[in-house]
């Protein structure tokens, strides 16, 4: 498959000598779906914030500002109050255009219809449901294709329907790139991964590959950093 993003050492922090996340080392493949899963405050959004490029109090890793990278990667924030003057439609035209990219309508076409989106798209995002401005920015990161796509806590609003829907995205991704997303709902894990990294108080504690991923063994190793 080969490597997508090496990072070494990376410390990341709010408060200059208290890192949120300190030396952490991070190898991401092409076309593998990577799972976070930890304890409130182990560092998980914070780290898709960092690669991200939004948050910028960093060392070490590599530079998240770098064009190159930015033109590879596309973010669902956990919460995320941009655009709220915009529509779906002119917000997905925008992002396209932000990319250098065409929209393929076929493809956004079965997304809005697989989320049950079709009825909002000319709606304002600030008149939204929680989730429904959640499907907003999960269609645009999976039309977009990108080898890198990150979300942050993805089932959060959901309904069962499209918490369905995104699993099965999760896993068809792997032909166009690579996944990385946090969640502490241990299922969407177990589901989806082939690749789960255990935070812990800023620092991967375990990590299971293919083969190891039990929900059993996971669940242990997050009581384990309760303890």
């Amino acid at each position: 498959m080969g490597e997508l993003l090496n990072i070494n050492d990376l410390s990341i922090w709010y408060r200059k000598g208290s890192p949120v996340i300190k030396d952490l080392s991070l190898r991401l493949e092409r076309n593998k779906v990577v799972g976070l899963i930890g304890l409130n405050g182990a560092g998980k959004s914070t780290l898709i914030n960092t690669l991200s490029g939004v948050h910028k109090e960093y060392k070490g890793g590599v530079d998240f500002t770098n064009l190159t990278f930015k033109s590879s990667r596309y973010t669902v924030f956990s919460e995320d109050a941009s655009f709220q003057y915009y529509t779906f439609n002119e917000y997905l035209s925008h992002a396209f255009t932000a990319y250098g990219k065409t929209v393929d309508k076929a493809v956004v076409d079965e997304l809005t219809g697989g989320f049950g989106f079709n009825e909002y798209r000319r709606v304002l995002i600030r008149d939204l449901s929680t989730g429904n401005r959640r499907k907003v920015f999960l269609i645009t990161g999976f039309a977009l294709r990108l080898p890198l796509l990150m979300l942050d806590e993805p089932v959060n609003g959901l309904d069962f329907q499209s918490t369905e829907y995104l699993y099965s995205l999760i896993n068809g991704y792997r032909q166009h790139g690579t996944i990385m997303f946090s969640s502490h709902v241990l299922e969407s894990i177990c589901l989806t991964a082939d690749h789960v990294l255990v935070l812990e108080n800023g620092a991967i504690s375990r990590e299971f590959f293919q083969g190891q991923i039990d929900a059993e063994k996971i669940r242990e190793a997050l009581n384990d950093t309760d303890s």
